[in-house]
């Protein structure tokens, strides 16, 4: 599956159009995840698709692939580069802020993929008419290169959604650009959302940005049109594409691996009758979270699948150190029947897909959002640190499909299990509840149009391969 070689290229100089794609994604999971997407979408399309990455991160990435054919990935090529090998410390849930610093060390890590990426776009710029390079907006000093290779494009792929995009560049344009919208609401300060070091992390990568091309969005204009003309407004001299969402919106079911057991207990649930609570990859509960947690959950005497696992590390293979959360006494027992807790992977999109799944409790990481919304489920919102408390007014206060957990600005106080108990009935048992199910219900059969032959979002894609096939 993996390989380091060139020679592949070779095979595709007959393609009619001669276009490859080269995919560098940040090595982070739900980057991994989106990139990994967007190329078997481009694949399907027959044009070629190189993926680089580190061989931990590009086994991270396959590993965890979900709700789509195998097969349908099985013809990337993976480029398996090596970087200096970066310490993959266990998060730390102490610290000051939620940001898992502890990945600083595999994101430094990967910004030695410069050399061989550059090797990369070399080899197949004499081999192919165009070679088309989509990274990851925090990947951009990797790909510099590119523009000293006269046949190479180079275009910038946002892993966030439009809506928070946007308020970050009109705030570093000095919100001079005089725009008369009824979408510009107020929205939290980015302070607290990274630490300091991964703010000289950003700015570095922001050095580069103005070498693309244009921009790809992981979204689409069925639910989040009036960013992206707002975006248009502002970066009027690129191109913008909202190509998402990326991921299947119908789940490939496990026939033959056999089903996960969450999976198994969802089949027996009423419908819309669980809340499904997961905080991503990049969030670390401390042990009071935990129980807080456990008693609301506990409480509100709703059904509930809890996946209760720590952040990633940076080399998720590492298997030292994975510490096991202590649930109150008696937990496990008293909610037999009642709910699930997960402590390793889970398959998210076959859960959000559920029928049985009424509700998700999310950090509001774009891609749980855009399961979400893609799947009609409404979301109970707890940001955790970067682009998340942005997304949470998206979900809240825009979309409406969704009610605010614990309020940023109070992230510093210990949620209660209150909270988390009103939370839940709120989301499962109330009318307001079901009007916010209504309207996720809603923008899932909006996205399904939208993908469909002439819907928006087909129409962009189309235009998109067009673009780099042309």
């Amino acid at each position: 599956m993996a390989s380091n070689d060139q020679s592949n290229s070779k095979s595709h100089s007959s393609n009619q159009n001669q276009v490859v794609v080269v995919a560098v994604p940040f090595p982070a999971q739900g980057h991994l995840n989106q990139l990994l997407h967007l190329s078997r979408l481009i694949l399907s399309h027959n044009i070629p698709v190189h993926y680089v990455g580190t061989s931990t991160h590009n086994r991270q990435a396959t590993d965890r692939v979900q709700g789509c054919d195998p097969n349908s990935i099985s013809n990337i090529h993976f480029h398996n580069f090596k970087v200096p090998s970066f310490v993959s410390p266990p998060p730390t849930p102490n610290s000051e802020t939620k940001f898992p610093s502890h990945l600083v060390p595999s994101f430094e890590a990967s910004t030695h993929l410069r050399q061989p990426v550059a090797e990369l776009m070399q080899s197949l710029s004499s081999v192919f008419k165009r070679v088309i390079v989509i990274h990851d907006s925090l990947m951009a000093s990797v790909v510099q290169d590119a523009t000293n290779i006269a046949n190479v494009e180079n275009y910038l792929f946002m892993s966030t959604c439009a809506f928070t995009y946007f308020f970050y560049i009109w705030e570093k344009v000095g919100k001079i650009i005089p725009i008369e919208s009824s979408h510009i609401i107020d929205t939290p300060s980015v302070e607290g959302c990274f630490t300091t070091e991964f703010n000289d992390f950003i700015t570095t990568q922001n050095e580069f940005y103005e070498l693309n091309d244009g921009t790809i969005f992981n979204t689409s204009r069925a639910i989040e049109s009036p960013y992206l003309e707002l975006i248009e407004k502002i970066i009027s001299n690129k191109k913008h594409w909202a190509l998402g969402p990326f991921h299947p919106l119908t789940i490939e079911k496990n026939g033959s691996k056999g089903k996960h057991s969450c999976i198994e207990w969802l089949d027996k649930q009423e419908a819309k009758s669980v809340i499904y609570v997961s905080f991503g990859t990049t969030t670390t509960l401390t042990e009071k979270e935990v129980e807080q947690i456990a008693i609301g959950l506990e409480q509100s005497k709703k059904k509930f699948i809890w996946v209760l696992r720590d952040a990633d590390k940076g080399d998720i293979f590492d298997g030292n150190g994975v510490k096991r959360h202590v649930l109150p006494k008696g937990f496990d027992e008293r909610i037999e029947g009642m709910g699930l807790v997960v402590r390793d992977w889970a398959p998210q999109l076959e859960i959000l897909s559920h029928p049985s799944t009424g509700g998700f409790m999310s950090h509001c990481g774009w891609n749980s959002t855009l399961e979400s919304i893609s799947m009609g489920v409404p979301i109970a919102a707890w940001p955790m640190h970067s682009d998340q408390p942005r997304n949470c007014v998206l979900i809240t206060q825009v979309l409406k499909i969704g009610l605010v957990v614990k309020e940023w600005a109070k992230r510093d106080e210990l949620v209660a299990a209150s909270d988390i108990e009103n939370a839940v009935r709120t989301l499962m048992e109330t009318k307001e509840g079901d009007e916010m199910r209504e309207r996720a219900t809603n923008l899932k059969n909006a996205i399904r149009i939208s993908k469909e032959e002439g819907g928006v979002s087909r129409i962009e894609m189309d235009s998109f391969i067009a673009h780099i096939t042309r």
